[in-house]
């Protein structure tokens, strides 16, 4: 599996600019003003010996009210999910402080990140760091990416070897789909329309699913497996701890698959989480086959409507397969493994 990497620290230190140096992307807002980071930001590592994920946070402000109180918890849920950290620093205040102490009691690897040290003596803007008794800081700038190379290379020696699709034995045996989606969107559904029998649990209540199940099963002599997953909720709504791993599993999974299905809700629309699913498919490189559930039912105005969202906000995706169904009739399901063969096909040709 992917390590996960977190970036943590009080506001305005520079998390967000690491991220984007690391995800080679422009993804996470950076601005000169504390607190811009609020929810938790994925993303996959593109800089280093091996592919990670890694997620910006929104900081702790040691004054966790409000807002920050909010902020901290997400960060605390950023730790939680993690295999390693990155306690970054810019100077020292009481807020650091604060901070180490925090993660002083996590088994966690965690490597103290110095930032924004352009034009200063490596040695001399470390010595300020050891009483937070988290070791020698690595000196960097995220800003213009001095050091970042050195930083996380030595974050992922740590780790041992480089990490492999857990079913790489079986690669020329199985094509890989993974299932994605917020909860309750039906993707157990889909998978039990697919194999054709009640295998996984369907229960109308959000989050059922609680880890990665796979599913192997064979139609028209093609052997598949299918990867179902706990939902992905919008990041602030993440609050239960059977919860909090969901994320993390599902984007994991995607490291599995072949292709990827990415089921969305016709009945609410296409929301800020779908868009954030199916960029991150594409980022990290993988086929695709947009999937738009519930379809059944609808009038024709919402759905003129549906397909005018799909082509505002999601205007990459010419090169996608778009299929509306409904999963709970099994309308339009048969499309979808002939979809998946030619999304595969087209990406391997």
């Amino acid at each position: 599996m992917l390590p996960v990497i977190a970036l943590i620290g009080r506001q305005n230190v520079g998390k967000s600019t690491l991220f984007n140096q690391l995800t080679k992307s422009r993804e996470a807002l950076v601005a000169d003003y504390p607190g811009l980071t609020r929810d938790r930001q994925y993303g996959f590592g593109k800089v280093g010996l091996f592919p990670y994920i890694v997620i910006d946070t929104g900081g702790i402000s040691g004054e966790e009210e409000g807002i920050n109180e909010i902020m901290a918890e997400q960060t605390l849920h950023a730790v939680e999910e993690a295999d390693a950290v990155l306690f970054m620093v810019d100077g020292l205040n009481a807020t650091d402080e604060y901070v180490a102490a925090i993660i002083r009691k996590k088994s966690k690897k965690i490597f103290l990140v110095s930032n924004k040290s352009e034009g200063l003596n490596p040695e001399t803007a470390s010595l300020d760091f050891h009483s937070l008794g988290l070791g020698k800081p690595n000196i960097i700038s995220a800003l213009h990416g001095d050091y970042v190379l050195a930083l996380i290379d030595e974050v992922l020696n740590t780790f041992e070897g480089t990490p492999l699709k857990e079913f790489d034995a079986d690669n020329d045996k199985f094509l890989g789909i993974t299932v994605l989606g917020r909860p309750n969107v039906g993707k157990s559904t889909l998978i039990n329309r697919l194999i054709g029998e009640d295998r996984l649990v369907v229960f109308d209540q959000p989050g059922t699913t609680r880890d990665s199940i796979a599913v192997p099963f064979e139609s028209n002599k093609t052997k598949y497996m299918l990867f179902d997953t706990a939902g992905v909720r919008r990041k602030a709504k993440v609050r239960e701890t059977i919860e909090k791993f969901s994320i993390i599993k599902a984007l994991r999974s995607m490291e599995k698959a072949h292709v990827v299905l990415v089921l969305m809700d016709a009945q609410e629309g296409i929301t800020e989480q779908d868009v954030s699913l199916i960029g991150l498919t594409v980022q990290r490189g993988r086929s695709l086959v947009v999937v738009v559930n519930k379809w059944d039912g609808l009038t024709a105005t919402k759905k003129k409507r549906i397909k005018e969202q799909i082509d505002r906000r999601l205007p990459f995706l010419d090169f996608a397969e778009q299929h509306t169904i409904s999963a709970l009739y099994g309308k339009g399901v048969d499309n979808l493994l002939p979809a998946v063969l030619r999304a595969y096909k087209s990406a391997t040709i």
